[in-house]
């Protein structure tokens, strides 16, 4: 049995997923099986038509994530960013009011809000204080909580590079935690900023993705939402060996994301597009160490933690007054204060050399 089988919720393994139009033919010249309408009104006739509803998984999307990914294409699947991803992975794999989920606060907020909107239950093993300044995974503490756990914890999430703290996960200790879980949980990466660490040279692009070849439990999450610069198109992928893949697959929508989505994702994964990302890598990256040197000097900053992403973390006097003052001066920063170990914490997102000017205009 594979550990996808072992772990679905039970009534997942006799589901017989909704065959769509689109799924279940295709060939002929004269679509007349999806109760399409024949032209899109709104249109002229030599734009792009968009009557017919777009394919459930994009192959041509899907195999230029998994060349881009180094994966087969079987090990991806595409859905609407990584929130979707989330919400399938505690939809598939936890019975409500049964199983759990397991974070390590800080962390990003939408594991535990998806867990609890599906009335699963979610444990926390806080993150610990490192030598270098970072906070890094409790392994000792995350594996302890699999036997001390009342409900039985199916997902692991773990946030790398971490928002919102902006450092790499010690890899060494993640791979500890994944050998570890065993086949008791999946082991979940979200790798939203994973090419900024790239960027970086704190972390190679595919260096995780490797790792499903000898890990079956793991299961690694990716974006076009951060360093390829589209957010609003809502493009993320799910990476896992394909047992869990075809899990996913019977509960995810008929047809997850729009065909304009589709084309300009694959259009980002070109050679060209995938090009144009790396040099604004580079220009961000840029713009985030001019940004430490400069608010480093800060009286009112406390701490400036440690970061490889487009955004920094810092500690300071007086977060909410800081928050308040930039959004009088034009400029939306986050507030982090309400997160676990972070008091008097703010998020600054890296912008446009513009932006950045502005931001630091307003500040005190």
């Amino acid at each position: 049995m594979t550990i996808a089988a072992s772990l679905q919720r039970a009534h997942l393994a006799v589901l017989t997923p909704y065959a769509s139009a689109r799924r279940s033919m295709s060939g002929g010249a004269v679509w007349l099986n999806a109760n399409e309408a024949p032209t899109t009104p709104a249109l002229a006739a030599n734009e792009t038509q968009l009557n017919r509803y777009p394919s459930f998984q994009s192959a041509a999307l899907n195999q230029a994530y998994a060349n881009y990914a180094q994966v087969n294409v079987d090990q991806v699947l595409s859905c609407r960013g990584s929130d979707e991803a989330i919400d399938l992975l505690i939809r598939s794999f936890c019975e409500p009011q049964q199983d759990a989920i397991m974070i390590t606060t800080p962390t990003y907020g939408m594991y535990a809000i998806s867990a609890q909107t599906q009335g699963a239950g979610v444990v926390d093993v806080p993150l610990m204080s490192a030598t270098d300044g970072s906070l890094q995974l409790n392994v000792d503490e995350m594996l302890r909580a699999f036997t001390s756990s009342q409900q039985q914890i199916k997902l692991v999430f773990v946030c790398n590079p971490s928002n919102p703290l902006g450092n790499n996960v010690n890899l060494a200790e993640l791979e500890r935690l994944i050998v570890g879980v065993g086949e008791q949980a999946l082991v979940v990466v979200d790798e939203a900023y994973i090419e900024f660490a790239a960027q970086s040279n704190v972390q190679p692009l595919n260096h995780i993705t490797q790792w499903l070849a000898k890990y079956p439990q793991l299961v690694v999450m990716r974006t076009l939402s951060k360093a390829f610069g589209l957010a609003a198109i809502r493009c993320g992928f799910a990476l896992a060996n394909s047992d869990i893949i075809e899990v996913l697959r019977k509960v995810i929508a008929p047809y997850p994301m729009p065909q304009p989505c589709l084309d300009i994702a694959e259009r980002a994964l070109s050679q060209q597009g995938v090009s144009a990302m790396q040099q604004e890598l580079a220009t961000t990256t840029a713009q985030r160490l001019a940004f430490i040197q400069a608010i480093s000097a800060k009286p009112w900053v406390k701490k400036v933690w440690p970061s490889c992403t487009n955004f920094v973390l810092l500690d300071v006097d007086n977060a909410e007054q800081l928050v308040e003052q930039c959004r009088l001066g034009g400029v939306l920063i986050r507030n982090q204060s309400s997160q676990r170990g972070l008091n008097n914490s703010v998020r600054v997102s890296i912008g446009s050399e513009a932006e950045m000017q502005q931001l630091m205009e307003v500040l005190p």
